[in-house]
């Protein structure tokens, strides 16, 4: 243990990583989403990307667990249920990807990924009629990809109902649910796949009780009437994010 320990407290920028985490806390437990565009640009300026999306599932698997049952009682379940089916069909082909990505590449799709999300949303453009089955699974493939492949499951989610018409507090419950399981699930995945480095995921662990506390001083900021609030401070941190984390700045 105190090998493990004084490993994960070695590692390059930890002061930055320990700020992108609870920053990603407070943004997480306010808007349900967001954290891995927080924690990711910040990460793979200082990780490779298979350890900056074990450091992500790590620092994360705790934190947003006091929000979960509030969220199981205001979000759609089942609708939650399709997102992660379609997320386990196409997170082994992205974790494929990632094993072969190059660090800087890897940074720059990151950031891109980031920057393409926030324009689209950005735009307003929304959905005319409900989600349909086909289309909640299709998004969730999407993210299942990107969670394997850059760490960061939301954007296609995030657009998917961002462009819906569902209230803000039902947004934010099913981002929240859809997001515990995925961390919930590639944590084993990596492991059967040999790609887990408990170095860094001890330090994602000890990471993860600031995280926590960020979760719970998010959740009680959240006001489900703020909707223009709740869209503007996400968008806002991301944009922040995905400018630190390009590969720019390592000169």
């Amino acid at each position: 243990m105190p090998e493990i320990l004084t490993s994960a407290l070695a590692t390059q920028g930890l002061v930055w990583l320990v700020v992108a985490v609870f920053i990603a806390g407070l943004v997480r437990g306010f808007a349900g989403f967001g954290s891995a565009m927080i924690i990711m640009p910040v990460a793979s300026t200082v990780l490779p990307p298979v350890e900056a999306v074990t450091f992500l599932i790590c620092a994360e698997l705790i934190g947003p667990l006091p929000n979960a049952r509030a969220a199981w009682r205001d979000g759609e379940p089942r609708e939650v249920g399709l997102l992660v089916l379609g997320a386990l069909l196409a997170l082994p082909l992205g974790l494929w990807a990632l094993t072969s990505m190059d660090p800087a590449a890897f940074g720059w799709v990151v950031s891109i990924s980031v920057f393409a999300l926030l324009a689209l949303t950005i735009a307003g453009w929304r959905l005319k009629g409900a989600l349909t089955q086909r289309l909640v699974v299709a998004a969730g493939a999407a993210g299942g990809f990107m969670t394997g492949f850059a760490g960061i499951p939301g954007p296609p989610v995030i657009m998917l109902y961002m462009a819906s018409t569902l209230p803000a507090a039902v947004i934010r419950a099913n981002f929240l649910l859809y997001l515990v399981a995925l961390d919930l699930l590639l944590f084993p995945i990596l492991w059967a796949f040999g790609l887990m480095n408990w170095s860094i995921a001890f330090l994602g662990v000890l990471v993860g009780v600031p995280n926590l506390i960020a979760n719970i001083i998010g959740a009680r900021l959240f006001d489900p009437s703020a909707e223009r609030l709740f869209r503007n401070v996400a968008y806002i941190v991301i944009a922040v994010s995905a400018i630190v984390g390009l590969p720019l700045w390592k000169g």
